[in-house]
């Protein structure tokens, strides 16, 4: 598939149309556009990663466990908004002028929000059953070669550490914590994040590249940011269905409310079962593999089957 939707209002030719939106006043490109998507990229990643980590340390020291869990969690939200949100503003006003076209912010029907809705409700098990084979192909592969093995164990470190600090951002003692823990893990990301990368990133790539590679482009960034080995692939699926609804919606209000909706929905379960797959990324490799594999060809059925829905409705429909 070459493209989203051949019939979308928005898909055109990204030369065209930068020339047709320059002339009507709307986005004007002060650098190339490959450029500022890069400029975004590596600029959010020494901001937030490096800048953000230096900050963190001086404030709480080497020794972050021992720091109290609500001024990490308040250091965390700090962090999205001034080096993620802030930035992503920020760029989309040098480079192009004109914010709202840059970031997309289009108030779609409800009927927008309930179609790419129940794309997480597919995707969530679909993710799940994908990490399990994941994890069972990975053993395997590991425990007869002893370079796969050694990597292994250094990705296996990597995603303690990963999982042990998701572990101390969901526990909440009390319900003053639990809506704190909504707030940096559910809200902040979906707001911060989805700006920067389905809002200013993705739409740079998108003047100079066919939507459905700058969406591709911008997701695998997107699950590199999150420094999670065994998650990355499901990681980069998900911000490619993000940046497929924020294409064809021409919103950031719906990449924003599957964000929120993702996070949300493990919070939520966590809390009430503190199922630690919520954020064990390797889980158990003892379960039925033929089953595993038979449900991810079905919901991946169910996915296709709605994606092509979407499309459809989009054809029928002129985004403004």
């Amino acid at each position: 598939m070459d493209d989203f939707n051949s019939q979308h209002p928005l898909n055109e030719d990204p030369d065209k149309k930068e020339e047709q939106e320059k002339t009507s006043g709307g986005i004007q490109p002060q650098i190339s556009p490959i450029a500022a998507a890069f400029i975004g990229l590596i600029g959010g990643f020494i901001l937030y990663q490096v800048v953000g980590g230096v900050i963190t340390l001086l404030i709480f020291g080497m020794n972050i466990d021992s720091a109290p869990v609500n001024g990490v969690r308040l250091m965390t939200m700090a962090g999205q908004i001034l080096f993620m949100l802030l930035p992503a503003l920020l760029f989309s006003k040098w480079f192009y002028v004109d914010i709202s076209s840059v970031i997309r912010t289009r108030i779609p029907s409800w009927k927008e929000f309930a179609l790419f809705g129940i794309g997480i409700i597919i995707l969530t098990p679909l993710l799940q059953y994908f990490i399990t084979v994941q994890t069972y192909l990975i053993d395997i592969w590991a425990a007869n070669s002893q370079f796969i093995n050694s990597i292994k164990s250094a990705l296996d470190s990597l995603n303690d550490l990963v999982e042990k600090t998701y572990g101390n951002l969901l526990a909440a003692k009390n319900l003053f914590e639990a809506l704190l823990v909504i707030t940096v893990v559910a809200v902040v990301p979906a707001v911060c994040e989805e700006t920067m990368f389905r809002g200013f990133i993705q739409k740079s790539f998108e003047l100079r590249i066919k939507p459905v590679w700058a969406a591709l482009i911008t997701a695998v960034f997107f699950g590199i940011y999150h420094f999670n080995p065994y998650g990355m692939i499901p990681l980069i699926i998900l911000g490619f269905y993000f940046g497929f609804a924020a294409y064809m919606s021409n919103s950031i209000l719906i990449p924003m409310s599957l964000h929120f909706t993702n996070n949300f929905i493990a919070i939520m379960v966590y809390f009430l079962i503190g199922n630690e797959d919520l954020i064990n990324s390797t889980p158990d490799s003892n379960v039925d593999l033929n089953s595993a594999v038979l449900m991810i060809v079905l919901l991946s059925i169910m996915m296709i089957g709605l994606i092509i829905t979407i499309r459809k409705f989009y054809s029928k429909q002129i985004i403004t």
